[in-house]
């Protein structure tokens, strides 16, 4: 059995980045759902970023809006 020995403050900054990128994540995978961008999707969920590509993603795509007929 391996024993990694890893401190408290190192365990919580780990938490909090994987928290960040679950979060961001999320939300660029929920709007490439939604505006049908396959390779986007495809891209940011093998990619492991730290966030920076969702970010990326967010803030460079328009969200889908419904068209007023």
């Amino acid at each position: 059995m391996v024993n990694i020995n890893i401190s408290n403050s190192a365990l919580t900054w780990l938490i909090v980045l994987a928290i960040w990128d679950l979060f961001w994540r999320g939300l660029a995978l929920w709007r490439a759902v939604k505006r049908g961008d396959k390779p986007w999707f495809v891209v940011m969920l093998i990619i492991n970023s730290v966030g920076i590509l969702p970010i990326l993603y967010l803030l460079f795509t328009e969200p889908k809006t419904k068209k007023k007929n």
